[in-house]
């Protein structure tokens, strides 16, 4: 059999990056990487730095491009749409480019994947569990409200929907995948875990927004790829349908702080609260019982182990996020005037 051609866009990002290494150590797809470079995305995260290979090729672009995007599609049997501006508190400073990126790309792209269905056997969304705003319940399912409390959010909920539309009208074969807090390496700085390591290793203060109560649900980006790829075995029952991925468990912000100071032998005088970021939500917690029943899959990285597994690559690749270190602080205006650094 002629090996899949896989389109993966956003594929020098965290999760997308993550995901291309995956399948060229578990599969025997050719792999297509469709990448805007913007300050979250490198080749530095890629396989062999981005420089192609009889199974791997990176194209420079972006999804806004429909002639581009068009042409890519024409070549791919399975699509992986990561591409996305995806910082709750950088959404906040310039949401323009959220509801850009976000729905108008995805849009671009289901248009082509209308065009070449007859070739396209899976499109596969990555949304985020922030659609659903603050958990309802002690779990959130994939039934639960969506109710996206930022812009970033918004953009994310629209996305989704946009593409389940896809599929309802046209019958595109979609499966949209809701991951919970992935973290691992290569992560940006902006994000909470990646910021907290490298405070510490600057020995500079850990900032806490608010009093640090809001709980998130941690999953290792390695059972991100598992899930995906369990998604992409499954047979016709996953088409149209949504999954979450998780792992059950969420733990708080400043939780994470003392779990971060205890695992790398720090003082906790380092922790400092901070105001309350916009936009913020109080819970995510994920109910997974669907993606156990239909993908046969369940995350098996615990958080400490993941935690501990993170903080040693972020110890060992210093060079890496030294460069990333200008993007790391976001200044946004809080409803009371006040301008604050986050």
């Amino acid at each position: 059999m002629i090996p899949p051609t896989i389109l993966v866009t956003g594929g020098a990002g965290f999760m997308g990056s993550a995901y291309v290494h995956h399948l060229l150590e578990v599969s025997h797809a050719r792999v297509i990487v469709l990448d805007a470079l913007t300050y979250a995305g490198s080749t530095d995260n890629l396989p062999y730095g981005g420089m192609p290979s009889d199974r791997f090729k990176f194209v420079y672009g972006n999804i806004l491009n429909a002639e581009l995007v068009d042409s890519l599609m024409a070549q791919a049997d399975e699509v992986v749409h990561f591409a996305a501006e995806s910082h709750v508190t950088r959404s906040i400073y310039d949401n323009h480019t959220f509801v850009e990126t976000d729905v108008l790309g995805t849009q671009v792209l289901m248009a082509a994947a209308v065009k070449h269905r007859k070739r396209i056997w899976r499109f596969i969304h990555i949304s985020s569990s922030e659609v659903y705003g603050s958990a309802l319940h002690e779990r959130m399912d994939e039934n639960h409200p969506l109710q996206p409390a930022s812009p970033y959010a918004a953009a994310k909920a629209g996305a989704d929907r946009l593409v389940y539309s896809y599929w309802y009208t046209y019958g595109v074969p979609v499966v949209i995948v809701r991951p919970f807090n992935n973290y691992g390496p290569r992560q940006h700085l902006e994000k909470v875990i990646p910021r907290f390591i490298t405070s510490v290793l600057l020995n500079e203060p850990i900032p806490v927004h608010g009093a640090g109560s809001s709980e998130r649900d941690w999953l290792h980006v390695d059972d991100l790829c598992a899930g995906l790829n369990a998604v992409y075995h499954v047979g016709d029952e996953a088409i149209g349908k949504t999954f979450n991925l998780g792992t059950g468990r969420s733990t708080n912000v400043v939780e994470i702080a003392h779990l971060i100071v205890g695992l790398m032998e720090a003082s906790s005088d380092l922790i400092q609260y901070i105001p309350e970021r916009p936009g913020q939500v109080e819970r995510h917690t994920a109910d997974i019982d669907r993606a156990r029943a239909v993908l046969g899959w369940a995350p098996k990285v615990s958080f400490e182990t993941g935690l501990r597994q993170t903080i040693d690559w972020y110890r060992a690749n210093e060079a890496w996020w030294r460069r990333r270190m200008y993007a790391r602080h976001v200044e946004i205006e809080l409803p009371d005037g006040r301008h604050v650094v986050h």
